[in-house]
């Protein structure tokens, strides 16, 4: 009977459909793009390595970013999210400030009714292909994916690079597409001492700015940190923990220019030190932690990612807890130490982790803030030019507006006694086209993937799509392509686009510019001295 039963479920397996449309993350792109599938009537599994859906959004991200975009280029899946959002708080209007876990109930709820199979804690370890199509996909647990469309929705482009796509991660140089915010760029020198007793760097400092040259590339990204959610009212708030490998060491520097600013009259303050947004909805005590770009030493962690974006898993986590050391230890030294004026320890001090987030992980984020890995290089590359210039594409599939905004990639000594930081960019633009050719590998690398997360842009161009509002976007757009080639057999690459958009623009997805709005950029570009 038993041998029987074993028979049974094996044939069962055996004769399973594959799916029409996988996806790999859970990140809102690939929420996005799962949903938009299904509600096309595909079969459609959605693959998340951690066991929360919700990326960033989930993990102490809690804006849409519309502060630095045009609320009226959210359309479709994005719109949605944050309608649904807002009725959470009562509001019959879109919430672009919300908290973490409302975000995940929202995300859970529309995947559910979406009826969209969801596999946690299991990542792509390798891609079988026939030809230039993937078969199926190799988890982490053994098991096998298989499906007629895949789609890459992860910040980290891991499906993508196991498939043969080709890629690239770090910054393009200057020369390399024309674009003037391209490659190594330094901030003003400051005052601080950069070498121990011995003339050996401290740590945190990648190099000598000597070493570098302006305008040139590198494969280094910008810099990454935990997104925390703080509280500062003793009915939420919980310790926050010491760090497990505490290296006093690593906060040197920070020492030394604390020392200058006493020495100068400036009293720092921690919100030069930290942002501290209060986004959540009549939340006061709900504190979102992020990097501060303004700041000289903040919580980005310069030069501790330069490895993750082609990592493998192990050089990963080494990273990612190496992140956590780096931020618990910056926080415990604020609190603690004595090379902290009195009154920044004070401040520190009233503040701990939030209980409502995360609470199933110790108060702490599911994913580290990786704002930008690798890149595809598909069938076009979007650049700066593409975002600020050339921003009509004829086979737009969803609309960008953010400015261009790199944080921090390192920091280098000038002198013994003066280092900066180099990398920043913020580039204020107006809405631009985002072509689906962007999303589309190369059709001999392979003809049935879109990559709407790791999307061929230029470093620069990419500063403006690294938004979860903006990958919804583009996930949904993602999602009904894959959907349309997995019904139809045609290549990701044959799609007749034209029938693509008109599908969006029924589903509310904003793909064209408004008249006015294109007609008042035009002008404000010829007023420009």
């Amino acid at each position: 009977m038993r041998f029987l039963l074993v028979l049974l479920f094996a044939s069962a397996v055996a004769a399973a459909e594959p799916f029409d449309v996988c996806v790999y993350s859970g990140v809102p792109c690939g929420v996005a793009a799962s949903i938009a599938a299904a509600r096309e009537g595909a079969h459609v599994v959605l693959i998340e390595p951690t066991k929360h859906v919700g990326g960033l959004n989930t993990s102490g991200l809690n804006t849409a970013e519309t502060e630095h975009m045009l609320k009226w280029t959210f359309g479709g899946m994005a719109r949605e999210v944050y309608e649904r959002t807002g009725r959470h708080y009562a509001k019959w209007e879109p919430a672009y400030y919300f908290e973490s876990r409302i975000a995940e109930k929202v995300f859970n709820d529309m995947l559910a009714e979406a009826k969209v199979e969801v596999r946690f804690g299991v990542r792509v370890e390798k891609v079988e292909k026939d030809g230039a199509r993937i078969r199926s996909i190799v988890l982490s647990d053994g098991s096998t994916v298989e499906a007629k469309v895949f789609v890459d929705a992860g910040y980290e482009g891991d499906l993508m690079a196991r498939a043969g796509v080709g890629y690239t991660w770090g910054r393009e140089s200057r020369a390399e597409f024309g674009e003037e915010k391209a490659g190594i760029s330094f901030d003003p020198p400051r005052q601080a001492a950069t070498v121990d007793a011995a003339g050996k760097l401290l740590p945190g400092i990648s190099g000598w700015a000597r070493d570098f040259h302006e305008g040139d590339g590198d494969k280094r990204v910008m810099n990454y940190n935990w997104r925390l959610t703080f509280s500062n009212d003793p009915a939420t708030r919980v310790p926050i923990p010491p760090p497990q490998h505490y290296d006093r060491a690593r906060f040197r520097l920070l020492e030394n220019w604390l020392r200058e600013m006493t020495a100068s009259g400036r009293e720092v303050k921690l919100t030069d030190i930290l942002d501290l947004y209060t986004h959540a909805p009549g939340r006061k005590d709900k504190k979102e932690v992020n990097n501060k770009q303004a700041a000289i030493i903040s919580i980005g962690h310069f030069g501790g990612q330069f490895d993750y974006p082609d990592g493998d898993y192990a050089t990963r986590e080494r990273i990612i807890a190496d992140h956590t050391d780096y931020t618990l230890g910056l926080l415990h030294f604020l609190a603690t130490d004595d090379a902290v004026p009195e009154k920044l320890r004070a401040e520190m001090q009233q503040y701990g982790l939030h209980k409502e987030e995360f609470a199933d992980n110790g108060s702490w984020p599911y994913q580290l803030y990786v704002r930008e890995a690798r890149r595809m290089r598909g069938v076009t590359v979007v650049t700066q030019r593409d975002v600020t210039e050339d921003r009509r594409k004829p086979d737009s599939i969803a609309l960008g507006s953010h400015f261009v905004d790199s944080h921090h990639v390192q920091r280098l000594a000038v002198s013994p006694t003066e280092f900066l930081n180099e990398g920043r960019i913020w580039l204020e633009g107006w809405a631009y086209q985002i072509p689906y050719r962007a999303i589309t590998p190369k059709a001999d690398e392979c003809a049935n993937l879109l990559v709407p997360g790791a999307a061929s842009y230029t470093h620069v161009a990419y500063c403006t799509l690294r938004l979860e509002s903006t990958w919804m976007m583009v996930g949904h757009a993602a999602g009904v392509a894959a959907a349309r080639a997995a019904g139809s057999g045609k290549t990701v690459q044959d799609l007749i686009v034209a029938n693509l958009q008109e599908r969006l623009r029924a589903q509310g997805q904003v793909i064209d510019f408004l008249p006015d709005q294109s007609e008042k950029f035009e002008q404000a570009k010829k007023q420009k001295p």
